[in-house]
C-alpha cells in the first residue's frame, strides 16, 4: 500500500503531462487541420474527454499494480531478460519493442475475437478522428490491454524504468497518430517505414473492413509488415471514419458509449463495406 501511495504523485504528473501534450496537439490541429471541424467534432468532445478521464483513473490503478509486480520480479531476479547481460540502453529498447508487440497482439485479438471487439468498438465508433479519440476507450478495453501487456512485461522481467519509457512513448505516439493534422503524404509514407503516423493510422479507423483490419501497430509499423497487416498510408487522408450502426447521437453520448459493449447491433460487424464520405461541414 505504501508503494502504491508513493507512486500516486508520479501518476498524477503523468496525467498532467498527457493533458498538456493533448493541448499542444489540439493547437496543431487548429493550425494545420486535415479535415475542417464539423458538428461531430463538437458533439464527440464531451464524451471523448469523459472516457479519457475514466481511463486515466483506471490506468493509475493498473499501472500501480503492474509496477509493484515488476519491482518484486526485479528483486527476485525472475524474467527472461535476466538470462542475458545486455547494456542498459539495449535492455530498454528490447522492452519497448516487445511491449509494443504485446500491443499489436492485443489489438489484433480485439478485432478478431467477438467478445473483445464489443469493447474495442467503442474506440472505432467515433465518426471523426482527432486527438480526443486517442484515449476514447471503454474501461473493459483497458483491462484487456493491461492483461496482454502484463503477460509480456512479467515474462520479460522488465524494469519499472523501461516500462515507464514504453508507456510514455506509447502515449505520445497515440496522440500524434490520431491527430487531425495535415501531413505531407511523402513524409507520412517515409516515417511509416518504421513507425506509425497519422495517415497510416487513419486507415485503421476506416468503415471499410479490409482497411480497418490493418495497421494495428502503435509505435512501430514493423509488426504490421511482418504479419502482412500493413496498408500504405496514402489512403489515410480521405478515410470515412466510424462504424455503421453507431451514428445515432444517443449511441455517441458518454452513457451510450459505456453501454455499447453490451448491446447487439448487427451492423457493427468488423467487416464493413459501405464507405461514407468524410464530413466537411
Amino acid at each position: 500500500m505504501t508503494t502504491a501511495l508513493a507512486q500516486l504523485p508520479s501518476s498524477i504528473s503523468t496525467v498532467g503531462a498527457i493533458l498538456a501534450a493533448m493541448a499542444v496537439v489540439a493547437l496543431l490541429e487548429s493550425a494545420m487541420p486535415l479535415h475542417a471541424r464539423g458538428r461531430w467534432h463538437r458533439a464527440h468532445l464531451g464524451p471523448n474527454l469523459a472516457l479519457t478521464f475514466i481511463t486515466f483513473a483506471t490506468n493509475i490503478v493498473f499501472n500501480g499494480a503492474l509496477v509493484m509486480t515488476l519491482i518484486w520480479l526485479q528483486s527476485t531476479g525472475l524474467g527472461l531478460l535476466r538470462l542475458f547481460e545486455l547494456p542498459p540502453v539495449m535492455t530498454v529498447l528490447v522492452v519497448v519493442l516487445l511491449l509494443d508487440f504485446s500491443f499489436y497482439v492485443a489489438h489484433v485479438a480485439m478485432h478478431r475475437i467477438p467478445l473483445l471487439w464489443r469493447f474495442h468498438r467503442v474506440h472505432h465508433s467515433d465518426p471523426v478522428v482527432d486527438v480526443t479519440t486517442t484515449i476514447r476507450q471503454h474501461p473493459g478495453e483497458g483491462v484487456i490491454r493491461y492483461a496482454f501487456m502484463a503477460a509480456f512485461a512479467f515474462a520479460l522481467g522488465a524494469s519499472p524504468g523501461a516500462f515507464a519509457v514504453y508507456r510514455s512513448w506509447s502515449a505520445l505516439n497515440g496522440l500524434l497518430e490520431h491527430a487531425n493534422i495535415r501531413v505531407p503524404p511523402w513524409l507520412d509514407g517515409l516515417l511509416s517505414l518504421v513507425t506509425t503516423w497519422p495517415n497510416m493510422h487513419k486507415v485503421h479507423h476506416s468503415r471499410t473492413g479490409t482497411e480497418t483490419n490493418t495497421n494495428y501497430g502503435n509505435i512501430f509499423s514493423l509488426f504490421d509488415r511482418l504479419f502482412f497487416t500493413f496498408t500504405p498510408s496514402n489512403r489515410g487522408a480521405s478515410i470515412p471514419y466510424g462504424l455503421d450502426g453507431f451514428d445515432d447521437p444517443a449511441a455517441q453520448t458518454t452513457a451510450g458509449l459505456l453501454a455499447m459493449p453490451f448491446q447487439d447491433v448487427e451492423r457493427s460487424s468488423r467487416v464493413l463495406t459501405r464507405p461514407r464520405a468524410v464530413e466537411r461541414a
